[in-house]
């Protein structure tokens, strides 16, 4: 899978975890399509998507095994690394640590995780 193709499974990934998880409607940056995802969100989602298939591929696939809470704060940690990458001073929503994210984020978290690793099987 190429870089692009794996930020793009990231982004989609999001949309149908948050239109799956979110409670009510969305608002309408939550679910923007890929291709008017702005271009350091995509970038951010490449780096991401990278980081979870290099985990999974270091651990000679046993990543797996990690629970849905592990995957998600994976995911978590790895994007609010790539929001401190990207702005000088990110919203506090950007960075917020994972047992301070809804549930919603956290399980599309989760669900980013599981899409990359059936990709990548």
């Amino acid at each position: 899978m190429t870089d692009a193709e794996g930020a793009r499974l990231f982004r989609e990934s999001w949309i149908a975890g948050v239109h799956k998880h979110f409670p009510g409607e969305p608002k309408p940056d939550y679910v923007t399509p890929w291709e008017e995802t702005p271009e350091w969100e995509r970038q951010a989602a490449g780096a991401v998507y990278e980081q979870v298939r290099q985990f999974l591929d270091l651990s000679g696939g046993h990543a797996s095994r990690l629970s849905r809470e592990q995957k998600s704060r994976f995911v978590a940690i790895s994007w609010t690394a790539q929001m401190f990458k990207h702005f000088e001073d990110p919203k506090p929503g950007y960075v917020a640590d994972w047992p301070d994210l809804p549930e919603w984020q956290q399980q599309t978290d989760a669900d980013i995780f599981e899409a990359i690793e059936g990709a990548v099987a």
